[in-house]
Formats: structure tokens, C-alpha cells, sequence
């Protein structure tokens, strides 16, 4: 048996719920004035069988993409469980069927993350281009260096194609503040709209010089960016990933970026997180950061108070939360990122 987690003092007649993560301190807060709270308070991922134990009788979970909610996480459950709240946008750790058929709530963080993931985005774009990493790791390295003209030379971003694949809302966001720095924006979607910025998945990867990634991670997706992808690319072409790693080939990418098929790569997700591949961490023409797409004070609070918004609708009946993929409101899987 496990000890009992971090617990709410209120009394038994509130609906008992299951954090499984450290959340920013006033969601925290706000989940213990309104339920009966279960709290894994750390910022590791919840053990697999801690969570499927303290899942049991719970009425509400609020998730994170570390946790999968699936047959397993349902049936540990059991029938009281009514709403399962994410602190994400993309939904691929969350069996939404199994969810649906046992008429288990989904709701789920658009909007709040969109600009704070498009700005991280575009600075992962211009850290590559203009090679500001890899001059940080030159002067941590102690490695001797002279200003002179051909020293570390990068690119402007402005008169470049910039690439969206996908345009829901962060690639729209993203696209808006490329074309502030002079970038001819471009997008292919999974929908043709006949937008005057549309062109075919083909023509995007063919013409591009700086990729970037924002689909949702699907069947059809997993590997999108594979090796014959990757060498239809222009020779100088950057890819930047903030969508989720299995969308890339990783392997694949690595030797694409060893052997000059193209010109570099900006990762904030990763195949099989936290793990990255060995291959990546000797390159210089890879910027490599740790999910940080939505980090921030303001978007992560955000995003918690969202996820409180669809608990208290569903088990208090207080407010009209509107951020339900199942249940109430279902929104197109397909498009949200």
C-alpha cells in the first residue's frame, strides 16, 4: 500500500480529486478550496502505479502529458470518475474513445499557451540561424576566438521563407510573427482552404527555408518528417519542432543534420522524452531545449485555472467552461495545436 499523498482538510462531501503534479501555487490553491485533493506535490512525472492506485474512487483528475489516460488509468478509476482536465493543448497521452465511451469529460488548455509557444518558436528559429548557441557553447568551452569578418556568420531571417506545417492556432501565431521579421510565410495544412499562403505539403518542404512544426501528433503524423522528407529539403534548410517529438524521425534527423542533407535543427520536444538522441548532442547545427513551449509564469497559471475551470463546471456545476474535447462543445482533434 502507498502512504497517503498531500491531502485537502475539507470535508468528505466535496468531490475528491487527483493532481498529478506540482501546479503553480494558486491553482494549487484554488483545487483545495473546491475539492477533496489528492496531490502528487513534485514536478516529476507521477509513478505509473502511484497514479493508477491513487486514481481509485476519484471523481476529477487533472493531468499533464507525462501521465497516459487510457484503458489501464480508467479502469483503476472506476465509475465515479466524471472529468479528466490536461494541462496541455495536444491530447495524443489521452485515450479519447476509451474516455468518450465511458462518458468521462476531456477538457483540455487552447488559447492560454498559443503566443508563449509561437514566441518560443520563432526564438529557437533565430538562436539557429544567427548560431547563438553554438557561440555560447564556443566561450563556455574557453575556446579562443577573434572578431573578424567571416567569424560565426549566420542568416537574417528576413527575405527567407518560413514554412508552417500545420496552422491551427500556434502556427498561425507563429507565421504572424515571422512575417514581422520580413519572412515570406507560407502553410500546409491537413485541410486545403485556398489561402494565398497555402501551398501542398510537397512545395512547403521542397521550398522552405526554415520549417516549422506545429500537427498534432496522430497515426498520420508519427514520422511525418522521415529521411525521404528530409532529403527533398533545401541543402540549407532549418527545421523547428515545438509540436511533439515523435512527429520527426529523430534518428533520421541526426543524420540528415551529420552528413549535410540540411542546414540545422531547433528542438523543444523529442522522440521518447526526456531521452534525446546520442547523436544530437555532438552536432553544432542543433538547438536543443526541454519542452519549454509554454513556460512561463503567466501561460502555465493559465493553463492550471483552466483546467480548475472544467473540474468545478463538471463536479460543482459552477461556471460554463468551454474547454471540453469530450463531453461538451467536442472540437476537431485534428486541428487544435
Amino acid at each position: 500500500m502507498y502512504p497517503a499523498m498531500t491531502g485537502s482538510a475539507r470535508a468528505d462531501r466535496a468531490p475528491a480529486v487527483l493532481a498529478s503534479r506540482r501546479f503553480a501555487p494558486e491553482v494549487i490553491d484554488r483545487l483545495r478550496r473546491s475539492f477533496a485533493l489528492t496531490l502528487h506535490d513534485a514536478d516529476e512525472v507521477m509513478p505509473r502505479a502511484r497514479l493508477l492506485h491513487d486514481v481509485r474512487g476519484m471523481r476529477g483528475a487533472m493531468v499533464t502529458p507525462g501521465d497516459r489516460v487510457d484503458t489501464e488509468f480508467l479502469d483503476a478509476a472506476g465509475g465515479r470518475l466524471e472529468v479528466v482536465a490536461t494541462l496541455s493543448v495536444g491530447l495524443d497521452h489521452i485515450d479519447v474513445d476509451a474516455a468518450r465511451a465511458r462518458g468521462v469529460r476531456v477538457a483540455y488548455t487552447p488559447d492560454v499557451l498559443t503566443r508563449a509557444t509561437a514566441e518560443l518558436a520563432v526564438t529557437m528559429m533565430l538562436a539557429l540561424l544567427r548560431r547563438v548557441v553554438e557561440g555560447d557553447r564556443l566561450i563556455r568551452a574557453g575556446t579562443g576566438w577573434t572578431l573578424s569578418p567571416g567569424f560565426m556568420l549566420g542568416r537574417s531571417p528576413a527575405g527567407l521563407r518560413f514554412g508552417c506545417l500545420g496552422h491551427g492556432r500556434i502556427g498561425r501565431e507563429a507565421s504572424r510573427l515571422a512575417g514581422l521579421l520580413g519572412m515570406q510565410t507560407v502553410y500546409a495544412g491537413r485541410i486545403m482552404r485556398g489561402d494565398p499562403q497555402e501551398v501542398s505539403f510537397d512545395e512547403l518542404i521542397a521550398t522552405s527555408d526554415v520549417i516549422s512544426i506545429h500537427a498534432p501528433l496522430t497515426p498520420e503524423t508519427h514520422h511525418l518528417i522521415d529521411a525521404r522528407v528530409l532529403a527533398r529539403m533545401k541543402p540549407d534548410a532549418v527545421v523547428v519542432n515545438t509540436s511533439r517529438g515523435p512527429v520527426i524521425d529523430e534518428a533520421a534527423l541526426a543524420c540528415a543534420l551529420r552528413d549535410g542533407v540540411i542546414g540545422g535543427a531547433a528542438l523543444d520536444v523529442f522522440e521518447r522524452e526526456p531521452s534525446v538522441d546520442p547523436q544530437l548532442l555532438g552536432l553544432e547545427n542543433v538547438v536543443l531545449v526541454p519542452h519549454l513551449g509554454s513556460a512561463t509564469h503567466e501561460t502555465r497559471r493559465a493553463m492550471g485555472m483552466l483546467c480548475v475551470d472544467a473540474l468545478e463546471s463538471v463536479l460543482l456545476g459552477t461556471g460554463n467552461a468551454k474547454n471540453f474535447v469530450v463531453g461538451s462543445g467536442p472540437q476537431n482533434l485534428t486541428t487544435h495545436p
